[in-house]
């Protein structure tokens, strides 16, 4: 068997392991939740895990044929991150149900459990479909312009909305079907301004990398170059007044700062992002304070951030009883389905890790970091090591953005930074989250099969396995990451 074959065997095997592991971990929870909860286990507890099994490996199959090289370590971190998602949203149904008969009645896509079930399959179907259609990641750059102007589309849809089609909790985030469905369309715009991004710094790099003056040893860029970075910067603050949602503006501003970072190497623009940022920031807050209006609801997230406990029932309530979770849950928790994860507002979407925390302690909530550090660990290496600048960019700037994702929610609802509208990926509640984080996925496994696949299998050549040619401006791209 030539080596190569061999080679892409043992990666697909070891997937196949992790995966099988991750399963049975979600098939463990799930067990304990019924017995802690009903004081026994249904005959069909294993019904929803049966069903992510099957999703899961029918991706692994696929991943097999078209993406053999692909990093293994991926797909079985966020099945796992989305099974024990499943399975919470599943235990906090039971809340709701009186006995076992009960209980052992709910299909398997019933509640909100069942529900993201239904879109874990759609979504992780959705991923194996972007592996089939983009056989060469590169050929994504044809639509960057594209691209760039559906996202600002999608991201300023709900802006421009009436409220009450769009807007959830405070923030306008939504596209709202009647109180049946909704949408969260700034999930995917965030996916296409990536892609937007990296094409853009691939093609100025150099002009955005030429400095005009050294101060306290560092290269600061000439005036003339700050326009995308202003550019993005008064986007992020139309979000953050007008979208009313911290998060959503800090995720962009952030995601193209780092993005520009890595294509140039110059912490500069770090410092610039910084400052532009948390300066942008302040002034919102202090004109919310003097005048209000649309700087309102920035100002009242942030005086409830400054002091959740100066209204505990009313305002505060939400951040209070988070942070008594996380107290009450301690070091070990109290075990799956022994908390009172409902007392917490909305903790099936923004605070279902505060729900999980408080039963599976703190060691349970690292475990859970630990598997979205593995993602972005795995995005960024294969940013490193795929040969051609737009993968790395997209790949690099992917993996940060999922990462700037987990620490803009978790810091919210831990009382680090205000509270944020964001999702907690594979976890929270809501179809459109899983679809773009499953997107996501299928991106970073299409990059790293490119970075893996050895020269003499075609890996390093400007032929796509699909044959087709990659876009001629990027070839030869000189890396601005490895340098020999």
């Amino acid at each position: 068997m030539p080596r190569l074959k061999i080679d892409s065997t043992k990666r697909r095997n070891s997937e196949l392991a992790l995966l099988a592991l991750a399963l049975l971990l979600v098939l463990a929870y799930s067990a304990t939740v019924e017995a802690t909860m009903l004081d026994t286990i249904t005959p069909d507890f294993w019904v929803p895990t049966a069903a992510l099994a099957a999703v899961f490996l029918a991706l692994h199959v696929v991943i097999r044929f078209l993406a053999p090289f692909a990093d293994p370590a991926i797909i079985p971190a966020a099945a796992l991150l989305n099974g024990l998602g499943v399975g919470f949203l599943r235990r906090l149904d039971l809340d709701d149900v009186s006995g076992v008969a009960e209980a052992a009645d709910r299909g398997a896509f019933a509640g909100g459990g069942g529900r993201q079930l239904a879109w874990t399959l759609i979504s992780v179907i959705l991923a194996a479909a972007l592996l089939v259609l983009i056989r060469d990641h590169r050929n994504v750059s044809r639509y960057s312009y594209t691209l760039g102007f559906g996202a600002i589309i999608l991201i300023m849809i709900p802006a421009v909305l009436p409220a009450r089609f769009s807007e959830v909790n405070g923030a306008k985030l939504w596209i709202r079907f009647g109180d049946a469905f909704a949408i969260q369309p700034g999930e995917f715009g965030k996916l296409a301004l990536v892609v937007f991004f990296a094409f853009y710094l691939v093609r100025k790099r150099e002009v955005l990398s030429l400095a005009s003056k050294r101060f306290l040893g560092i290269d600061f860029p000439r005036g003339r170059d700050l326009g995308p970075v202003l550019v993005v910067w008064m986007m992020s603050l139309l979000l953050l007044v007008f979208v009313k949602d911290l998060g959503t503006a800090l995720l962009y501003f952030g995601m193209f700062v780092v993005t520009l970072y890595v294509a140039t190497e110059r912490s500069s623009w770090l410092i610039i992002g910084l400052l532009l940022f948390f300066g942008g920031v302040f002034l919102a807050y202090y004109l919310g304070e003097l005048v209000g209006g649309p700087f309102a609801n920035f100002y009242d997230r942030a005086t409830i951030w400054l002091d959740p406990f100066s209204d505990i029932d009313g305002d505060g309530y939400q951040l209070v009883q988070a942070l008594f979770a996380f107290g009450t849950g301690g070091l070990f928790g109290a075990g799956p389905g022994g908390g009172s994860p409902g007392i917490i507002p909305e903790v099936q979407n923004d605070f279902i890790f505060a729900g999980m925390g408080e039963e599976i302690g703190l060691f349970g909530l690292v475990a859970l970091l630990m598997l979205y550090l593995i993602i972005v660990e795995r995005g960024l290496r294969a940013a490193l090591d795929v040969r051609d600048s737009f993968g790395k960019l997209v790949a690099g700037g992917l993996a940060f953005t999922l990462g700037l994702q987990v620490f803009v929610i978790i810091g919210g609802i831990t009382g680090l930074i205000p509270l944020t509208g964001q999702t907690t990926p594979f976890l929270s509640s809501g179809g459109s989250s899983l679809m773009a984080n499953w997107m996501l996925v299928a991106m970073l496994l299409r990059i790293s099969d490119a970075a893996r696949r050895p020269l003499a299998s075609g890996g390093g050549l400007a032929t796509a396995p699909g044959g087709k040619p990659a876009p001629q401006q990027l070839h030869g791209a000189p890396t601005e990451v490895i340098r020999p």
